[in-house]
């Protein structure tokens, strides 16, 4: 027991003059020997400024931005601050709104790939509300041929994500208006073909809001949103065999433009297809 407690003394005994060693060298460090001034702390260099260029802006561009839906996207999109850009066949939109005037129009026809070239410039997204209604093989040229030619103009680009608004499957509509329909469906296998990763298609119903005809406005929204409201909450009658699609609920078109811009924008939405549902679901 006196061989252990003299260990402990002589340790402490140590420590102690560590301490005294550290505590006399501090005192050299801090006092000179020869003027008692405090050593000048030490120096840090600055570190040299880099002038690091902004990001480039995102560029948008919205085919048939002059349509019903692709104004209401264009609209959406300058709110956030986009860069914006349309193409269309009949060129600069006739809204005399504001907002309009920040747009990037083009005029182009779909059906001449070649017309697309400028307007794909530059473009991150691509947004394509592209579609109408006429004869079969019109319908199918509007809505398949031309959008097809799109879809490979822009992957060749290297545009990132492409949206296409597409339709929501109604059932015996598909074979009375046959040739919208395998239009719509041509596109859709080549846009997940062509952008398997940043392809993403919208299939609403029918979508309602305020829809200007000439001078006219017509307030949609009186019927779409009543019904929207009922049967969002009867989607098990759209499971039925041949009248199921027709409880497909209506969808507002402020909510298409919002999911079409978030698909388009955000690099982790998923691709594939989005139902009126996913619309739904994917709005807020």
């Amino acid at each position: 027991m006196r061989t252990v407690a003299s260990r402990l003394i002589d340790s402490r005994a140590s420590l102690s003059r560590l301490y005294t060693m550290a505590a006399g060298y501090g005192e050299r460090r801090c006092f000179s020997n020869d003027s008692n001034k405090v050593d000048e702390p030490f120096k840090v260099e600055e570190a040299e400024t880099v002038n690091v260029p902004p990001p480039p802006q995102e560029k948008l561009l919205v085919l048939g931005g002059n349509g019903f839906v692709g104004s209401h996207i264009l609209r959406e999109a300058l709110d956030r601050g986009l860069s914006v850009a349309s193409l269309s066949r009949s060129g600069k939109s006739s809204l005399h709104d504001p907002w309009a005037n920040n747009v990037t129009w083009y005029q182009g026809n779909l059906l001449s790939p070649d017309s697309l070239k400028d307007a794909l410039d530059g473009v991150s997204a691509v947004i394509s509300c592209v579609g109408g209604f006429g004869s079969q093989s019109y319908m199918y040229k509007i809505n398949g041929t031309a959008n097809i030619n799109a879809i490979r103009a822009a992957s060749e680009k290297g545009v990132k994500r492409f949206v296409y608004i597409s339709a929501a499957d109604f059932g015996l509509a598909n074979y009375i208006l046959r040739g919208y329909y395998e239009g719509k469906k041509a596109a859709e296998a080549e846009l997940l073909a062509k952008f398997p990763y940043g392809g993403i298609i919208l299939r609403p119903g029918f979508i309602y809001g305020t829809r200007g005809v000439g001078s006219l406005k017509l307030p949609l929204g009186v019927i779409g949103s009543p019904m929207e409201m009922v049967l969002q909450h009867a989607k098990p009658l759209n499971q039925l065999p041949l009248i199921g699609p027709l409880f497909t609920p209506p969808v507002d078109v402020n909510a298409v433009a919002r999911v079409a811009l978030r698909a388009a924008t955000d690099p982790v939405f998923p691709p594939g297809i989005i139902d009126v549902y996913g619309i739904q679901r994917y709005r807020q």
